[in-house]
């Protein structure tokens, strides 16, 4: 059974960013972003990089941490896993469930706290799947790293692809790349909002999130202190949303910056169990 937090626990802060992905799912369903029609006509959400990465998931048992609305967790059900995802928000849990209803999927859906989840879940699985956006929500990488090794079965396998904490410490500043903030742990972070990356000018009454930088360093120390060995790591030059003002979409759905291929914008990784 995973120890205890290495940090305080964040009480205040984990329920205040609680309460704002929560009011997200409300906008994220209704957004172009994710084009929840789309999905259900067969669209899957999963990027080739993430689908030639983990391989083949087929009869697999696949949790998918941090899931929001389930999109990404029910396109691994789609191509043929026994799929469960887990977030934290009621609302983007109730989500999941209906769509995994509506669409006849093989999917399970369990809203907790990723650092609560082994009082909350039984079993072991293949897989532990986690993507986009989710380490700066974790305040304790050793807790976070020791609930993946508790759930993987020996010889399973632990895949994120995730933004860069490098890129995540650049902003553009008339026209220039200037490194505004730390690359090292700093967190908590004070984050207000101003919109979401799915709707940038929707209008947040949940104004202020809390959220926590974490270097490669501490990903890979995480890992390895839990007993998972690192079989890969990758970093790539795109990002999966519009982060900076200058990027540009291309037709393989990445975003880049014009002309630059020198900034790490995303990583994968991938450790295994035994």
């Amino acid at each position: 059974m995973p120890g205890e937090l290495r940090y305080p626990r964040r009480v205040r802060e984990i329920a205040t960013n609680r309460a704002q992905w929560d009011e997200r799912t409300t906008i994220h369903i209704r957004s172009a972003f994710y084009d929840i029609e789309g999905f259900k006509a067969g669209r899957s959400t999963l990027k080739p990089v993430e689908i030639a990465e983990v391989g083949d998931v087929d009869g697999r048992r696949l949790l998918h941490l941090q899931c929001h609305f389930g999109l990404d967790t029910l396109s691994w059900a789609r191509l043929g896993a026994e799929a469960t995802g887990v977030d934290f928000s009621q609302e983007a849990i109730t989500v999941a469930r209906g769509l995994a209803d509506e669409l006849g999927l093989n999917a399970e859906f369990v809203c907790c706290d990723v650092y609560e989840l082994p009082n909350n879940l039984a079993g072991a699985f293949d897989l532990v799947f986690t993507s986009y956006g989710v380490l700066v929500w974790l305040p304790d990488l050793p807790r976070w790293a020791e609930v993946i090794a508790h759930f993987l079965d020996e010889g399973g396998s632990f895949y994120i692809v995730d933004e860069h904490p490098l890129g995540a410490t650049v902003v553009e500043d008339d026209g220039k790349l200037v490194v505004a903030d730390s690359y090292f742990d700093v967190g908590p972070i004070t984050v207000p909002a101003r919109g979401t990356y799915a709707d940038p000018d929707a209008a947040l009454a949940n104004t202020t999130s809390y959220q926590w930088q974490h270097p490669l360093s501490d990903v890979i120390t995480a890992l390895s202190g839990a007993g998972l060995r690192i079989e890969f790591l990758h970093e790539f030059p795109v990002s999966g949303w519009q982060r900076l003002p200058s990027m540009v979409k291309g037709e393989d759905g990445w975003w880049r910056l014009p002309g630059r291929d020198d900034l790490p914008l995303v990583f994968s990784l991938r450790a295994r169990k035994g």
